[in-house]
């Protein structure tokens, strides 16, 4: 099967079929359809490549509803050419190319049949060709080139059926099995045993390449049946969102970047940035697109909130768990869905400008903008990680039964699904100041969360959650390691879960890397090995996969279960930004396969939440939207520590950002003092470190002081009371 065949999904980088990278014309094979077919039209466009080289001139051909795109040696100057339909068959679109080769072989393919293409309306000479992998940006040399361009796309995605004759390479291949007969004689194998072997091996090839051919055409059959309707849909209709991604440079930006466009992601973060700085500008676009039909998800926001809460009660268990019946007759307040509409528009940043600005100062005093941040804090996070705080009740009630098994399956997952949160968040949480708290009363989970930070340097927040039959603690430690282009981060501490009957469960955070800090899609991936040890019968052991730039499967994770022997009982995997599966018993060959969950005994442990019906640009769940709520009901019982009364912190989440900035600033200044008020002698309020193992322990008290409003040694840090004295040392105990 050719490669073209095997993508078409993807804008591909690589040779016309059948070159051979040998050819005596440079590899200028004929198109992928048909050897020897001229191009039906042809011209020069100007593609945006990257930041660096801006737009460069390619000389595109559409061949049998394949759009090629090649680069040209010399720059050929854009003229007219009104009565260019050349000879040969071939309809060129505004410049003939240079005689002579002056074109290199194709470095791009794009299947018109699953693409779609837009018009700019700010810019009349400029359009856009979308495909599922990445968008090209396109300009011609006039406007009525550009109308005519588009013509010929429609017409040729129009025409072209990716059900093709199959039927001309049905017999090509062939094989020999002269070097097996060969190596049977010399064995001394006699000749009727030769020749069954020959017939066996000829009857699993032709069933193999038999196979092979229905997977290709039940493939090129679906390919086929995508609506052929097109339909211009009205810019009212269209909703664009902006790519939840880390924008380090302006629209206007003119620094120096490099990627290859032999590259599968050919400046696709370059182009994305271009594009969404376009339609920001209140750009239109007129979309000639491929209809397709999609379900929604139509459940009401109660009904979301009630999936979210219980914690996906659909999944398909082993054990059929008991529901408590009194809970669900509480009537609990709603909780929001979506954030404040911004009250300002916001500014992207110039990182080289920031960069530059700073030059010879202390990077310690230099404060970055809010446009990194998120509006939650470090200490929200935490809380973030028990979304999927249900399986911990599920594993305490496999516990109750006996099921100690299931138990240790159910508190993997849970360790797994903490990462989740991680998945497209482009930004990072507010640091926390010396002394600041969060707390987290959610009845509808049954859970109460408080954290604090008990240490500035190094940086340290402990936190403590007590669930149904359940407690869970830990403090938290981030080693970092800068390497240019991506930082690593090794978490340096122990969680706790202990159980009402007696047992605990400990474990680690492995290892994680934030990649393309100041060039391309910032994105992050966890990778080491995660041991989830218990005092009683079982332990378990789970692999993130470090993830690889040719790896088509990453975010991996893999398990499996001992108990007090070392016997192997059970196996996990899946992906934790995705779901996680087991299988009782050590059939490990079910493991190997990526298709676990279709595996006869596969049990789904864990599936994470649908997103959010009110996306934001910091890509936050539901359950992160409902973390920095402040009611006056709510506000009224918090003490003056907690995250929601940081000035700088609401201001971004109201869209106020030059008020953000400046509280950022001003906070940052007295934060600069709490080294020195650790070392002066400095305690946290609720939590105390263990003599033994180091830890920080919960010391209680918090929640009754929360229900007598007696917030006695917790000062206001913040500074929002106008009474509030200087932060002093001894103020902060």
């Amino acid at each position: 099967m050719r490669a073209w065949e095997m993508h078409p999904l993807c804008c591909l980088a690589g040779e016309w079929p059948g070159s051979g990278g040998g050819l005596a014309d440079g590899g200028r094979s004929p198109p992928p359809e048909a050897e020897g077919e001229a191009p039906a039209v042809a011209g020069v466009l100007y593609k945006w490549t990257n930041i660096g080289t801006g737009w460069r001139p390619r000389w595109f051909a559409i061949r049998g509803g394949v759009l090629a795109y090649s680069k040209i040696r010399r720059r050929v100057a854009a003229e007219p050419h009104p009565a260019a339909e050349a000879a040969g068959g071939v309809r060129l679109i505004g410049v003939a190319r240079g005689a002579g080769g002056a074109a290199e072989r194709p470095i791009g393919f794009v299947h018109l049949k699953i693409s779609s293409f837009s018009e700019s309306k700010s810019d009349d000479k400029r359009f856009y060709i979308i495909t599922p992998t990445k968008t090209l940006q396109l300009r011609t040399g006039c406007a009525k080139d550009r109308a005519t361009w588009i013509e010929a796309l429609v017409t040729a995605r129009s025409e072209y059926s990716f059900n093709g004759d199959l039927s001309g390479d049905q017999n090509d291949a062939s094989f020999s099995t002269e070097k097996l007969r060969n190596r049977l004689h010399a064995e001394g194998v006699g000749e009727a045993i030769i020749k069954d072997c020959e017939q066996i091996v000829h009857s699993e090839f032709s069933q193999y390449q038999t196979q092979m051919r229905q997977r290709c055409e039940e493939y090129l059959s679906f390919i086929g049946s995508l609506p052929r309707e097109v339909e211009v849909v009205n810019s009212a209709d269209t909703t664009v969102t902006e790519k939840p991604q880390l924008e380090l440079f302006n629209h206007d930006c003119s620094s120096s970047g490099k990627c290859s466009e032999y590259s599968n992601t050919e400046s696709s973060d370059d182009v994305g940035k271009q594009e969404i700085s376009e339609l920001s500008d209140g750009d239109e676009f007129h979309f000639y697109d491929t209809r397709q039909s999609f379900s929604d998800f139509a459940a009401s926001p109660d009904m979301r909130r009630r999936c979210l809460n219980n914690g996906n009660e659909d999944h398909r268990s082993i054990e059929s768990l008991t529901t408590d019946k009194a809970n669900e007759d509480l009537s609990y307040s709603k909780r929001r869905t979506k954030l404040p509409e911004p009250v300002e528009k916001e500014k992207g940043v110039s990182l080289w400008s920031m960069i530059k600005d700073n030059v010879g100062k202390d990077l310690t005093k230099v404060c970055l903008p809010v446009y990194f941040n998120e509006p939650l804090s470090s200490l929200q996070k935490c809380f973030e990680e028990l979304e999927y705080s249900y399986l911990l009740d599920r594993a305490y009630e496999c516990g109750l039964r006996g099921n100690g098994l299931m138990r240790i399956l159910y508190v993997a997952a849970f360790a797994v699904s903490g990462y989740a949160s991680t998945d497209s968040r482009p930004c990072k949480p507010f640091n926390p100041l010396l002394g600041e708290t969060y707390e987290a009363d959610y009845p509808e989970k049954r859970i109460h969360f408080f954290s604090e930070k008990v240490s500035h340097h190094p940086m340290v927040m402990a936190c403590h959650c007590e669930g149904k039959g359940w407690k869970f603690r830990g403090d938290s430690n981030l080693k970092s390691k800068f390497w240019g282009q991506s930082i690593q981060l090794d978490p340096d501490g122990v969680l706790t879960l202990e159980f009402d009957d007696g047992e605990t469960f400990q474990w680690s955070k492995v290892t994680t890397t934030i990649n393309n800090l100041i060039l391309g899609r910032v994105y992050c991936h966890h990778h080491g090995t995660m041991n989830i040890s218990g005092n009683r019968q079982y332990s378990c052991k789970l692999t993130f996969k470090e993830q690889s730039f040719l790896d088509r499967n990453p975010r991996q994770v893999q398990g499996v279960v001992k108990d007090a022997d070392g016997t192997k009982v059970a196996t996990l995997t899946g992906k934790w930004d995705e779901n996680v599966h087991c299988i009782i018993g050590d059939d490990a060959s079910k493991v190997k396969s990526h298709g676990l969950h279709q595996s006869t005994g596969a049990t789904l442990l864990w599936e994470k939440n649908k997103p959010s019906a009110n996306p934001t640009r910091y890509n936050l769940s539901s359950f992160a939207i409902t973390l920095n709520e402040l009611t006056p009901e709510l506000k009224e019982k918090l003490p003056p520590t907690d995250s929601r009364l940081r000035p700088d912190q609401r201001h971004l989440e109201n869209g106020e950002y030059e008020k953000a900035n400046a509280e950022k600033l001003r906070l940052e200044t007295r934060q600069r003092m709490a080294r020195k008020m650790q070392e002066s002698g400095w305690k946290p309020r609720w939590f105390q470190r263990d003599s033994e193992d180091g830890s920080f322990r919960y010391v209680g008290g918090y929640w009754e002081a929360r229900e007598q409003r007696k917030w006695d040694g917790c000062n206001d840090i913040f500074g929002n009371l106008s009474s509030s004295p200087k932060l002093q040392p001894s103020t902060l105990r």
